[in-house]
């Protein structure tokens, strides 16, 4: 497997929401989000993840986005593209185009809707991660995309792709974790996917999070990651219940209708916008999430 910097793939990789102007992108605030990352402690940024609503944005517009995230992070933060799609032709050139426009890493899907099984999970990502330079993470999500990745699966891909360096682990199941980490080695990343499993999920060795609440509160989601890392488990176990009931707050409604919501409530976005087929929150989770973020103090 590739090997990596210790400090690279490690931390808090907040997926930033993409913000919409009506039905329009709206690249100057997503700008000024990913600001807000750079400056306020986040280890790396995730373009066009499930948090950005990828599926209903066009090939251009999520390069676009990926073009607005490096020019603005400038280097400071390591930029991860979420490349992934149905279509494998997509994923190749989504992917193409990140590489050139100069992603530190790429994330992607395993192809939704079409449940492959597991031997063509392994000529999937063994061949697009064949095609790029770039290190490359596994999104594992079967929530959304009806596919579950074994870590036999995942195996056979490492050998077959040495830039296949992780997986963005998406579900309830720490069992994997464990195998994944035990057989592969502890250098493979392994990111928290699921808001509410941050802690114990790093707590077993996961390198660190992909954590939609990082929108909300970036600098609180960072320090939680480098109190597990500073062996601080204590701490890290108290700011894990300080954080529950906001991690829980993010599948109130699928996402990121409930983080849209308290993103416009703080004046993080001009616009609570989505595309169809998403919505904004009815007005019974309003008022929930009001509750949520008094009494997280942010409101």
């Amino acid at each position: 497997m590739q090997e990596l910097d210790k400090n690279f793939l490690r931390g808090s990789y907040t997926p930033i929401v993409t913000p919409f102007s009506g039905d329009t992108v709206d690249y100057e605030t997503y700008a000024r989000l990913v600001e807000r990352q750079a400056s306020h402690g986040s280890h790396g940024i995730v373009v066009a993840g499930t948090t950005g609503e990828p599926t209903t944005l066009s090939i251009d517009e999520r390069a676009r986005l990926l073009e607005v995230a490096l020019e603005t992070a400038a280097g400071r933060i390591p930029v991860v593209a979420a490349t992934g799609s149905q279509s494998h032709a997509d994923t190749l050139e989504l992917s193409r185009r990140a590489e050139r426009a100069g992603a530190s890493a790429l994330l992607i899907l395993t192809p939704y809707f079409i449940r492959p099984p597991q031997r063509g999970l392994v000529e999937y990502y063994a061949d697009v991660a064949g095609r790029t330079s770039l290190p490359v993470l596994i999104y594992h999500i079967p929530g959304r995309a009806a596919v579950n990745v074994t870590c036999e699966t995942v195996e056979q891909i490492v050998e077959r792709a040495p830039n296949l360096v992780g997986i963005k682990h998406a579900t309830q199941d720490l069992t994997l974790v464990t195998e994944l980490l035990s057989r592969i080695g502890p250098e493979f990343r392994i990111f928290v996917g699921l808001e509410e499993l941050s802690f114990p999920m790093m707590a077993i060795g996961a390198c660190g999070v992909m954590n939609a609440v990082g929108n909300l509160m970036p600098r609180k989601i960072a320090e939680l990651c480098e109190l597990v890392f500073d062996g601080k488990l204590a701490a890290a176990r108290a700011a894990h219940f300080e954080l529950f009931e906001l991690n829980q707050s993010i599948f109130y409604d699928t996402n990121p209708i409930a983080l849209k919501y308290m993103m416009k409530r703080l004046g993080l976005l001009k616009e609570n916008s989505h595309r169809l087929p998403m919505v904004p929150a009815t007005r019974e989770l309003e008022l929930r999430l009001d509750g949520v973020l008094k009494r997280a103090g942010l409101i």
